[in-house]
């Protein structure tokens, strides 16, 4: 029997929907983050953060789709721009005693998961993630315990509760060789919470997997037409997809990655026209790093043009400088996690880690045999 047709007769629980309500309460936050401010305001916040964040002794981590001003703060403060698993591991790397996490909130917990130790702050702790929301850790656990015969893989868009009942926790760049590793000791894997990345995942190793059906609200809506319709405007432009979008956005992909390896595809030297599926944020380090080249976002309505067809994600959105500086006045939204449950967390987080350690020294020797 197929893996499709075993999971057609899975019975997965019913998911919590993600409404127009609960979006539009997110964008209603962060247009109080994105309203327009005179150039001296913007200068007053950025100095006064600067302040803050050495009077604090802190640093700011943000992720590669937040606001440009926040990327750019980071930066030039001393802090640092990268996917989540990065953004944890140089708070861990840093002397600094408090972390302030400009992203979403699996981010928070997972810096703070790594780094117990220090004081981990967001500019709005109610930033959250459509995967992380159609995974609940009720029905996550009451799934992992009905099918015990499957190894729980979980995307590291979910919540310390959730990373605490799985087996592993991957990263969208890492996901391929663990389970291809997996694979290889015929485990069969459950794999949560994102389907299209799941449903990529499994193309790619033929691995026998139950799927959790979420998704990304943002990923999901980019359209295979409407890429067609651009790469027609723009023949030599090559298609960089995220693996969280659907299978028919992913197969016109020239190249698939994460975040980071979208970025690092964007430096080609031979290319100078991209059309990019994923988070428009991504453009700040894209354009940064190849001033001269052509970004264009991929379209989400089927249609060709690009600036119709912004993405944004509302919860990411949700950071900016106003409630940064708040939040270093205050110390308010603080990161706390039960430590039974950091604990046990931790144990699928160092897996990767230690996985991915393991990868690169095998690299290293095979580059030195």
């Amino acid at each position: 029997m197929s893996v499709q047709s075993e999971n057609e007769q899975i019975k997965f629980p019913e998911l919590p929907l993600i409404t127009e309500d609960i979006l539009s309460k997110a964008q209603a936050s962060a247009a109080c983050q994105t309203a327009e401010y005179t150039l001296a305001e913007r200068k007053a916040l950025l100095d006064k953060i600067t302040k803050l964040l050495k009077q604090q002794d802190a640093v700011l981590v943000a992720h590669y789709y937040t606001s440009d001003d926040l990327q750019q703060l980071a930066e030039e403060s001393g802090g640092y721009v990268a996917d989540s698993l990065e953004m944890a591991r140089f708070g861990h790397d840093h002397p600094a005693s408090t972390l302030i996490v400009a992203g979403v909130r699996f981010m928070g917990e997972t810096a703070k998961i790594l780094n117990p130790e220090k004081r981990v702050l967001m500019p709005d702790i109610e930033a959250t993630c459509s995967l992380d929301l159609e995974c609940p850790a009720d029905l996550f656990t009451d799934f992992c315990d009905a099918h015990p015969e499957y190894t729980s893989v979980v995307y590291a868009n979910t919540s310390a509760a959730v990373k605490a009942r799985a087996d592993w926790v991957v990263t969208s760049g890492i996901a391929l060789p663990i389970i291809k590793h997996l694979a290889e000791r015929n485990e069969k894997v459950l794999w949560a919470p994102d389907r299209h990345l799941g449903s990529y995942v499994q193309r790619e190793t033929g691995v026998d997997m139950l799927i959790w059906p979420g998704s990304c609200v943002i990923h999901e809506q980019f359209k295979a037409d409407g890429i067609r319709n651009l790469k027609k405007e723009y023949p030599n432009a090559q298609v960089l997809v995220h693996p969280e979008s659907p299978a028919e956005v992913v197969d016109l992909a020239d190249v698939v990655g994460s975040t980071t390896g979208l970025i690092k595809a964007s430096l080609n030297p031979e290319v100078n026209e991209f059309i990019v599926a994923t988070e428009a944020g991504i453009f700040y380090k894209m354009k940064q790093a190849s001033p001269g080249k052509i970004f264009l976002e991929a379209p989400s309505g089927g249609l060709g043009g690009t600036c119709e067809s912004c993405l944004r994600c509302p919860w990411m959105a949700m950071n900016g400088l106003r409630n940064l500086a708040e939040v270093l006045e205050t110390g308010a939204n603080e990161i706390t996690i039960e430590e039974d449950i950091r604990l046990k967390a931790l144990v699928p987080i160092r897996r990767m880690l230690d996985f991915a350690r393991e990868q690169q020294i095998a690299v290293k020797d095979k580059g030195n045999a």
